[in-house]
This record gives C-alpha cells, structure tokens and sequence, in this order.
C-alpha cells in the first residue's frame, strides 16, 4: 500500500510538472507523457489524479489551480529590495514605503504570511498602511519586518 501511494505521489508531481511545461489537450495525452517518464498511468488513473489536483478543463487545455494564498519562501526573498523603510504612524498603524509601483506585491507577500498581528494591508503605488489592533501587536509586526526586510 505505500509503494502505491508513493507511486501515486511521484505521478502526481509528474503531472504538476508536465502541466507547467506543456499545453495538454487530452488524458490520452497526458497519459502518454506520463509512460515517456517511467510512471504507470491509465486514463482513469489520471482522470482521477487530475480530479483531486483541481485541474481543470481551460478552453483546450489543462490548467492547474491557481494557489494565491500560498506563502513560499521565495514571496519575500522577491520583494525584499522593493522595501524602502517604515515606520509607526501612531500606536496601531504601520507605513511601509518601497519603490515606485511595488507597493502591491510587498502587500501581497505580507497578507500571503497571515501574521496574526496585522489586521488588514492598504496599499497604493509607493506606501502600504498595515493596521495592527495595539501597540504590543505592532512591535511584533516591527519584529517580522524587521526579519523579513532588514530595516
């Protein structure tokens, strides 16, 4: 049984991977490309497989779902050179200030990390206001900045 769901597992990564770097149109296809790399595949097997991954039909095309509200590691190692500074603006409002037009994807890697200290995230072209709920819950998201961007 864990030979199979091993398998099962190394099949699955092999379709992530062939679905990001090929356009699909069939099962037949897929279960095709699936035998090229040495996995054990039938059509009901990667329908199934398919099904569980939450790909989906896109015009004539596989497409995998779109996983916005996962975090990985690379989210701040991205935007960290976009962070010009911050500093507190009163007890529970943070600003935080970056490069002309990056402001949105330093906001997305903050609300993507789900810190408990931050309430919700404003962002415009150049400056983010973070709203914690207390000055103790700033100091830990000073903390986190502090961490993730140096400043």
């Amino acid at each position: 049984m864990a030979a199979d769901l091993n398998a099962q597992t190394q099949r699955r990564d092999a379709i992530i991977r062939i679905l990001q770097q090929n356009a699909v149109a069939r099962q037949a296809e897929l279960v095709v490309l699936l035998h090229r790399e040495g996995h054990d595949a039938t059509q009901s097997s990667v329908s199934r497989d398919l099904r569980e991954l939450g790909v989906v039909k896109g015009g004539d095309r596989y497409l995998l779902p779109v996983v916005e509200d996962a975090l990985t590691p690379s989210h701040f190692e991205t935007v960290r050179s976009f962070v010009k500074g911050y500093r507190a603006a009163g007890p529970t409002l943070t600003v935080l200030r970056t490069s002309v037009g990056t402001a949105q994807s330093v906001a997305i890697a903050l609300d993507k990390a789900r810190w408990p200290e931050v309430i919700g995230t404003i962002a415009g072209d150049d400056t983010i206001f973070i709203a914690t709920e207390s000055a103790k819950a700033q100091r830990r998201l000073h903390d986190h900045l502090r961490t993730h961007f140096g400043r």
